[in-house]
């Protein structure tokens, strides 16, 4: 089979996924490296470790191919947003890569949203002006150190630092990455102005964008040679994650939208040109020029779980669970939670223990149990917290009404949803059928796809919505979606009732607020 390779280039692990025109999955190759965290409130990848990432996986992957028969006629690459790495004119690391989850910037988005800039900024750029940000990252190394800012040859992410290590040339990026970085204007098409000023760069020193369909010329020699791939193999430049994983599952035509579940989430719906809400409450990102994607991602997923499988589950003084242990004693506490009614019998959980993004996208939330009671136990505060993550989506898909964005199917992918449980109380949180994707590579499927649409294989992106394969829905059970419609409002109105106590407390410890 002629095959393409989505390279997938995440926070923790470069993944490499292979899949043809029926867009099933082939093979999956996954190449880890630490999240470094050398102080409080950063959060950094080593860049030149993530670049000999994607040539490790791309070489397992392509021998895999060869082993089958396959042939590879393409790679696809997908990148995490909102990274931020200095570069030199070549495109090599001149630094740490700073990641979505670095919270030093945290003061100096606050400062935009005091001085009202904010809104119109996230309106043009269709980024909430937010810590994550590229935009918000380089006005806080500028206040460091403007001279290093503006001298710097190149800034740029993820997806400039693998185009570079895999393809050599001058700096380009994708026109979906671009567009989530806070300094690139959606509907005029380039490098906006007032943003750019304020990060205290020239546009010359960020990548030419490209479209996401646009073919790069080939692969680097030495890389050719590292993975058995001819020279000139095309490279599609791709897009980023957030929006490959609509297309992964399927989720490209109206009124379908994408749920991704797993450490963290996001609810995402394709449109057919760019939104922003008028609460400011969405991002919008781009995939082609017909498929524009609008969505929150929110920081709390199944961790929420994780953390009360440490901290419900585990001895005093004991390790703390790994791998496979880990995984068995959260599905256990996922046993006994679905054991409790929809509601935890009254108890509330603000699931902030990552802080949030949307729709708040305020520093410095923390988490909370609201309405304990001495006949409150374990299950209760699993389900609750459960319960939480999943009204933190339907918040989500409450702006996209308020948007004017209709969603009547939800197709959902990521760790998370392997517990009967989480996709239950998801349906009922949102009121709507959810229907889980059968391939859990959503991301690197998504890069597949698009990589076969921009070498002529697959005529038209909707297509995908009959080619990738999800499993029957889960329909809302009417009862828990009632509970849970009464509850949300609670949610909103304690976290805004909440806010000043929840930042002032997160004010008394040393390191910068949570994202």
């Amino acid at each position: 089979m002629d095959v393409v390779v989505g390279l997938d280039s995440g926070t923790t692990a470069t993944k490499a996924v292979t899949a043809g025109v029926d867009a099933r999955v082939r093979d999956v190759v996954s190449v880890g490296y630490p999240l470094l965290v050398p102080g409080p409130g950063r959060a950094e990848l080593d860049a030149g470790r993530l670049r000999q990432a994607a040539v490790e996986a791309l070489a397992a992957v392509a021998e895999r191919a060869r082993e089958r028969g396959d042939r590879v006629v393409g790679v696809a690459l997908c990148a995490a947003m909102h990274g931020l790495v200095p570069m030199d004119g070549d495109g090599a690391p001149l630094g740490p890569l700073v990641t979505w989850a670095d919270a030093r910037a945290a003061e100096w988005a606050q400062a935009l949203h005091a001085d009202g800039r904010a809104p119109a900024l996230h309106g043009r750029t269709g980024t909430p002006v937010h810590a994550m940000s590229p935009l918000v990252k380089l006005s806080w190394e500028r206040a460091q150190d403007a001279d290093r800012v503006a001298g710097t040859p190149r800034w740029g992410g993820v997806k400039e630092l693998v185009v570079a290590a895999l393809c050599g040339g001058p700096q380009v990026v994708d026109r979906s990455c671009a567009s989530a970085t806070g300094l690139y204007d959606l509907r005029a098409g380039r490098w906006d102005d007032e943003a750019l000023g304020i990060a205290g760069v020239r546009a010359d020193q960020l990548g030419e964008v490209r479209p996401t369909t646009a073919v790069l010329p080939g692969l680097r020699a030495d890389v050719a040679a590292a993975t058995g791939l001819p020279a000139d193999t095309p490279v599609v430049v791709g897009a980023s994650d957030g929006v490959l994983a609509n297309l992964g599952v399927g989720a490209v035509r109206p009124e379908v939208a994408a749920v991704s579940l797993g450490t963290s989430g996001a609810m995402r719906v394709v449109v057919p040109a760019p939104t922003v809400d008028p609460g400011r409450r969405l991002f919008c990102y781009a995939l082609t020029d017909e498929h524009w994607v609008v969505g929150g991602a929110v920081n709390n997923g199944g961790s929420v779980v994780r953390w009360a499988s440490h901290a419900l589950a585990v001895e005093p003084g004991s390790p703390e669970p790994q791998g496979e242990e880990a995984d068995a004693l959260d599905a256990r506490l996922l046993d006994e939670a679905a054991g409790v009614p929809a509601g935890s019998a009254g108890l509330l959980c603000l699931p902030y223990l990552l802080g949030e993004r949307a729709p708040w996208w305020r520093s410095g939330l923390r988490g909370a149990y609201l309405g304990l009671r001495r006949e409150h136990r374990r299950p209760h505060l699993v389900r609750a917290a459960v319960e939480g993550v999943c009204q933190q989506l339907a918040l989500v898909r409450d702006a996209f009404a308020a948007t004017g964005v209709p969603v009547r199917e939800v197709r959902a992918t990521g760790g998370a949803v392997a517990s009967p449980l989480w996709v239950r109380t998801l349906a009922a949180a949102l009121d709507l059928p959810v229907r889980v994707a059968d391939s859990p590579e959503g991301t690197g499927l998504g890069a597949c796809l698009l990589g076969l649409h921009a070498l002529g294989a697959l005529p038209d992106l909707d297509a995908a919505t009959a080619l990738v394969t999800v499993h029957d829905p889960v329909e809302p059970d009417p009862a828990d979606a009632a509970v849970y419609g009464e509850l949300r409002p609670l949610v909103e109105r304690s976290t805004d009732a909440l806010t000043d106590v929840l930042t002032a407390l997160d004010a008394l410890d040393d390191p910068p607020h949570p994202v």
